[in-house]
């Protein structure tokens, strides 16, 4: 089985610090690698893989500001497609502008859709899924329009999230600073409940940081870290009595819940989005249905067991789950199972006519 696994080229593959499409590209074509599966990953010219790294973008377009991002996105799509007929699956983690191709090869597609944003994206979309297999990410994010191939939630690598078996009496919020992710609603649950709070993410609204979180920051209460990665990341994670995940949009997944979960940090989330798919109530965090639930809540989690709060994250999200689910996609893809229509090259169509 030959896999051509695309890679948005926003981030290295894998990030440096934030970047969690790549992120799960990096640990599925790891996965895959480690399962004895030819991968070439086609990525940013920096990335690190033990698979065949193919490309022509030169860097990262949010690290490096030469990088034009519409103009080396078209590239690097080109770039794949033009060899497609080296691969049995061309695998897409890079959203909808790579279905702009899909008619123009044979080779069948996946594509992993890392949140549903907006109905404005459905015609780049709902045209292509007699030729494209489209996978969701959970079952909250699948769009009511679309048919899925099927419903595979991200897995993490587990041995690189040592459990922490103490944590400390310090509250986190870990994830973009926007209204989306709700840092203010953590940050006002944390000053109720009187415990610190350490708030590590990429500051994405600027302004919304300045007016909402900024004047909360006091070097004793409320610690801004700014991106963290590598061992502080995880040293992060774990160093918690409880991540508070109070988010204003139906998250489609959430990598740092899976994170936090697996150093035995509980997570305290509204119930929205995927978050009932990803914690267990009363077992590896707690459900709430308004933020002012929140206090109670973080009073209620030092009750949890730390140790079982990641053996049940490590069953339901290791990453062998995740391949195990893309490899048994990928063969029923191969075996002619998936129900997509044969695909007719467009240049077969005009020399016919």
């Amino acid at each position: 089985m030959r896999i051509a696994m695309l890679a948005p080229i926003a981030w290295r593959t894998p990030p440096r610090h934030y970047g969690p499409w790549e992120l799960v590209t990096s640990l599925l074509t790891e996965g895959l690698v480690s399962r004895g599966i030819d991968v070439t990953l086609f990525a940013t010219l920096d990335s690190q893989t033990s698979a065949k790294l193919d490309g022509v973008v030169p860097a990262p377009y949010n690290e490096d500001p030469s990088v034009d991002a519409k103009v080396w996105e078209y590239r690097h799509l080109a770039h794949i497609f033009a060899q497609a007929d080296r691969f049995d699956i061309i695998h897409n983690q890079a959203d909808f502008p790579a279905h702009a191709f899909a008619d123009f090869v044979e080779t069948p597609m996946v594509t992993t859709i890392h949140g549903f944003s907006s109905d404005r994206i459905l015609p780049m979309y709902a045209p292509y899924e007699d030729r494209v297999h489209f996978v969701a990410i959970s079952d909250a994010d699948r769009h009511p329009a679309l048919r899925y191939a099927a419903t595979i939630h991200h897995g993490i690598d587990f041995d690189s999230f040592p459990l922490d078996p103490v944590g400390s009496d310090d509250l986190l919020f870990f994830g973009r600073i926007h209204p989306d992710k709700g840092p203010v609603h953590a940050i006002r649950a944390a000053l109720s409940a009187g415990r610190a709070l350490h708030m590590y993410g990429v500051v994405q609204d600027g302004e919304y940081h300045a007016r909402e979180v900024a004047p909360h920051v006091d070097a004793d209460r409320v610690h801004y870290h700014g991106v963290v990665g590598g061992a502080d990341r995880i040293a992060a994670l774990g160093r918690a009595r409880a991540l508070l995940h109070l988010i204003e949009f139906d998250e489609p997944f959430g990598l740092s819940v899976i994170e936090a979960m697996a150093c035995g940090t509980p997570v305290i989330a509204l119930r929205r989005g995927s978050m009932p798919e990803l914690i267990e109530h009363g077992v590896t965090g707690f459900l709430i249905d308004e933020p002012g639930e929140a206090v109670a809540a973080i009073e209620a989690v030092g009750a949890l067991d730390r140790q079982t709060v990641r053996h049940v994250a490590q069953a339901r999200f290791g990453i062998d789950r995740m391949v195990d689910g893309y490899i048994a996609l990928y063969e029923r893809i191969l075996a002619g199972r998936c129900g997509t229509a044969p695909v007719k090259r467009q240049k077969d169509a005009v020399n016919s006519a």
